[in-house]
């Protein structure tokens, strides 16, 4: 198994690059999905039927750049612009299976980045709230996600680290870049018995995605796999 597993715009923002990159399925895409989920995330051990029915159905090539649309469903992340990626995704199954979702959870996702794990989350459980940094990344994100229909998934332009405080408490919370501390704000918003799953480490180097469960004023940490992740910036990164 690989390693280096990784505001509301109106339609006219992006019309060229956007919508004629999410409208299109085509029978190849469709196929690439399919084997995309048998190949890499079944046979790697991923169960759970909701996360693979959302890996099948939600059009990753709509969330990468068009010149990458051929290599969306393939074993490794991609470059999404300014610095980031979207993860692979066996990562995505992974990271989605691990939080145990039942489907009425409300999830926080920090590190919005191309949408697409958003877009799975959103597959498989009530509510999704999802930060991203970047401009940029958070205003294509946001067109993707609201054209290909996520009607669940509320978004905001901010720095993750503080999370959503007048949307907590949140039954699950996910870090989708590296970090080398749990955030204490996010800790705080997080629902007694809620999980957390991060990548825990070094940001400059290889992480362990870590399931971190609150009990109380205390909290468990799981350590899953070896990862790596791009460095969460903002707070994060200028107080490292």
């Amino acid at each position: 198994m690989k390693k280096h597993l990784f505001a509301l715009l109106i339609v006219a923002a992006f019309p060229s690059f956007l919508m004629g990159q999410v409208q299109k399925d085509t029978p190849n895409d469709r196929q690439a999905r399919e084997k995309m989920v048998q190949s890499q995330i079944r046979l790697r051990g991923i169960s759970d039927n909701k996360v693979l029915k959302a890996m099948s159905e939600v059009l990753r090539h709509s969330f990468v750049p068009e010149k990458l649309a051929s290599r969306a469903y393939a074993d490794y992340p991609l470059p999404i612009g300014e610095g980031q990626t979207i993860s692979q995704p066996y990562i995505v199954a992974l990271m989605t299976e691990s939080l145990k979702l039942k489907g009425p959870e409300r999830v926080l996702e920090i590190g919005t980045g191309s949408g697409y794990q958003a877009a799975i989350l959103a597959n498989v459980t009530q509510k999704v709230y999802t930060i991203e940094i970047k401009e940029k990344l958070y205003a294509k994100a946001n067109q993707v996600l609201r054209t290909l229909g996520f009607t669940n998934i509320k978004t905001r332009h901010s720095d993750g680290y503080f999370g959503w405080p007048e949307a907590a408490p949140f039954d699950c919370i996910m870090i989708t870049a590296a970090i080398d501390h749990i955030p204490p704000p996010l800790l705080k918003q997080l629902k007694d018995g809620g999980r957390l799953i991060l990548p825990l480490g070094n940001p400059f180097s290889y992480q362990s995605l870590s399931l971190v469960t609150k009990q109380g004023e205390d909290y468990t940490v799981k350590q899953i796999t070896g990862v790596l992740f791009v460095p969460m910036t903002g707070y994060a990164l200028d107080h490292n």
